[in-house]
């Protein structure tokens, strides 16, 4: 990792009493205590009050049981990341949180169908994921500031591991609400995209962030779209054959789910061995430079809605996330069944284009870093959804296959691509992106919480907003509503973009 020299008079005497024995976690320029003795930003708790310019010359703390560099300095000062293994860690965490979702998803319908359920359970139980996920993010991203990453990360993995032990019992069970109690407990178990989204803004450089989050939004991409090809692969294996190990019971159905507890309990063991926590503790204050005041003014402004800019910013950004997420969410619902009224295709041959795409969209992913050095956030924000709502728009001029109209497969598969391969994963990326920047150094986890939430809760409700369309009025009405809400979305991030801009600088 490149890094950034300071002189050797700007690198005070440590007083070893304030850092001690007692731990060995990187921390935050005074004495390892937590919860916090007050706010980074302010002592007023619903002030915003950012800190000194990320890039100047930050002290570095020494401590004479560790050379690791404190959050709030280090990695405003350097290029890279100030904890690459923990990054890389935090990287398996959203891969078998998304992988829990993606790998189960092959033997979800025929489960269902198998404890006598229909299609309506089968949204029951596929919403369940995303209810747990809404009912924990808020509380984890909280966790993770009063007690640290290290334990709010190896309870929620904890969880998950249960919960992947008590799915693979759910055919023995026999019963669609267990299957439901199961699939919300490994929506809590998984619930920690804001933790770890809030993390990686610790350990990077606020000009590198963006990258960053990419590379994470990649790998949890990754797990989604990607990682139903285990899941199928152990369905076809295993088919109508069974085995059994004592009370273990190994078939089609609990194949998956004990395959993902072997993963959680990996990711568990490393985040109990590997994994360094990291603290926040109460930051000196300095003096502000003429730039950091005026962003503070802008923050602090009252807006006619009666909140201050800097919260009316972060609600922005979540309604940008409620949109991008919701739209992929009703496109995934309904993409199969279109693409068999619509253009005759099988599900296997619609669901290999869909995953093909997906890959290039995680592709996309690896390549924002080098995006982010010809375009800003907003610039990739309204650049990506505009591609995803044209991808869209495209499919509400075609006519059904009952009607006699011919689509070529080639449509599908360019409207797939602008949706999945290139949209959907660089615009949605760039509003996490923008979100941490505006949030800047102040403690993340509740914050990115909330936004992991809003998601969440946008995976519901649109799905079921675009069957309700569907059912009473057409499929391509529902894809009409979609490029609206996509192009309002734009409208309101062009207009606000000098605000967002100053707030994320």
């Amino acid at each position: 990792m490149a890094s950034m020299e300071l002189p050797e008079q700007a690198l005070p005497e440590q007083d070893n009493s304030s850092v001690g024995d007692s731990s060995d976690a990187p921390v935050v320029d005074a004495t390892p205590t937590f919860p916090p003795l007050s706010s980074t930003y302010s002592h007023v708790d619903d002030h915003y009050v950012k800190m000194e310019d990320g890039d100047a010359n930050d002290q570095i703390v020494r401590s004479s049981n560790s050379q690791s560099l404190s959050i709030a300095n280090s990695v405003m000062t350097a290029d890279g990341l100030a904890d690459p293994i923990g990054f890389l860690i935090i990287c398996c965490v959203v891969l078998i949180g998304d992988m829990n979702r993606g790998v189960v998803f092959p033997i979800m319908w025929p489960l269902v169908q198998a404890l006598g359920g229909d299609a309506v359970w089968l949204g029951y139980a596929v919403g369940a994921f995303s209810f747990g996920r809404i009912i924990a993010s808020p509380t984890l991203g909280k966790w993770s500031v009063q007690y640290g990453y290290s334990k709010t990360l190896i309870g929620s993995t904890a969880t998950m591991l249960i919960a992947c032990l008590l799915f693979a019992q759910v055919h023995r069970v026999n019963s669609v609400y267990y299957l439901i109690f199961t699939q919300t407990m490994l929506g809590v178990g998984s619930a920690t995209l804001g933790v770890t989204r809030a993390f990686v803004a610790e350990i990077t450089a606020t000009r590198q962030r963006t990258g960053y989050i990419a590379l994470l939004t990649a790998v949890q991409y990754g797990g989604f779209t990607v990682t139903p090809l285990f899941g199928a692969l152990l369905m076809y294996a295993l088919q109508e054959n069974s085995y059994e190990f004592g009370f273990i019971v190994f078939d089609q159905y609990s194949a998956a789910a004990y395959f993902m507890a072997l993963l959680s309990a990996a990711t568990l063991a490393v985040l109990m061995t590997k994994f360094k926590n990291r603290i926040r503790t109460k930051q000196n204050k300095r003096k502000k430079s003429s730039r950091t005041t005026e962003r503070d003014e802008l923050a602090d402004r009252t807006t006619s809605c009666g909140i201050t800019v800097y919260d009316a910013a972060l609600l922005g950004c979540m309604l940008l996330n409620v949109s991008t997420k919701g739209s992929i969410a009703s496109f995934e619902t309904l993409g199969i069944s279109f693409a068999e009224s619509y253009f005759g295709l099988e599900p296997e041959t619609a669901g290999m284009i869909v995953s093909l795409n997906g890959m290039v969209g995680v592709v996309a992913l690896l390549s924002m870093s080098q995006l982010g050095k010809f375009f800003t956030d907003i610039q990739m924000i309204i650049g990506g959804m505009t591609v995803c709502a044209i991808g869209i728009i495209g499919f509400s001029t075609l006519q059904g296959v009952e009607d006699g109209a011919y689509n070529p497969t080639w449509k599908y598969f360019v409207g797939i691509f602008m949706i999945y391969g290139v949209g959907y994963p660089i615009g949605h990326t760039a509003v996490i992106g923008l979100f941490s920047k505006i949030v800047g150094r102040k403690a993340q986890g509740t914050l990115q919480g909330w936004f992991a939430s809003a998601g969440s809760l946008a995976r519901i409700l649109f799905p079921i907003m675009s069957g309700y369309i569907a059912q009473f009025d057409d499929i391509t009405t529902v894809f009409k509503v979609l490029f609206g809400i996509l192009a309002l979305s734009n409208f309101f991030v062009a207009v606000s973009s000098p605000t967002l801009t100053a707030l994320a600088t």
